[in-house]
């Protein structure tokens, strides 16, 4: 096992690296989506809520094959790493859209009115009293999402991205041990996926904590 382990390794910055750019992906391009489905505007909400349900509706290895096969490989070149990034990370956008409407959907109208009455500015307002109840109540959700985020990252194998599951699958026909090479592989997203949870759970206590204090 710790040596089918060792192979499995070679894939494990592959892994990390899809899911942790896809998630910066998500979080910056969720919020102006969030915007736009939360907005006065009909064509906007329209707009955003037909992008979300396209962009969630369709399953991520498709939206991969899109790119990769489709649009890298006609149009704009693109190497197996960089269009998963980019098929993660608009699927990933379109989840934190929902999870921020949510969050802002949770935060009590008098937390605006109190605002409102302390005659604070827009850019106040979401600063110091918005923002840190919304990334509070976000982080549960999201965390949650980067986890499943994680073991969805698994799909880049099918364009040739060397993570986890590239690795696994090249090693199983190597050794003809698919048993134990599954199962190591299956051992090596847990133990990624462990402190993902536990670093969610610190941080949404600290906020809960400074948020008690002001």
């Amino acid at each position: 096992m710790l040596d089918i382990l060792a192979l499995l390794a070679r894939g494990v910055p592959w892994t990390i690296a899809v899911t942790l750019g896809a998630l910066m992906i998500g979080v910056v391009l969720g919020f102006p989506l969030c915007a736009l489905r939360m907005s006065e505007a009909r064509l906007g909400r329209v707009l955003a809520t037909a992008l979300i349900l396209t962009l969630r509706s369709i399953p991520p290895i498709v939206w991969l094959f899109f790119i990769f096969f489709g649009i890298g490989g006609g149009l704009i070149p693109l190497s197996p790493f960089a269009a998963a990034v980019i098929g993660l990370g608009l699927v990933t956008a379109a989840h934190m859209a929902e999870v921020y409407r949510g969050a802002f959907a949770a935060i009590p109208d008098g937390q605006y009115e109190a605002a409102a009455v302390l005659n604070l500015s827009g850019p106040q307002r979401f600063f110091d009293v918005v923002l840190p109840q919304l990334i509070r109540i976000a982080i549960p959700s999201s965390a949650t999402y980067a986890i499943g985020l994680l073991k969805d990252s698994a799909v880049a194998s099918t364009i040739g991205v060397g993570d986890i599951s590239f690795q696994a699958y090249q090693v199983s026909q190597q050794t003809f041990q698919g048993l134990g090479v599954y199962s190591a592989a299956a051992l090596a997203y847990l133990i990624l996926s462990v402190p993902v949870a536990l670093f969610s759970r610190w941080l949404s206590t600290r906020l809960k904590l400074r948020i008690s204090r002001c």
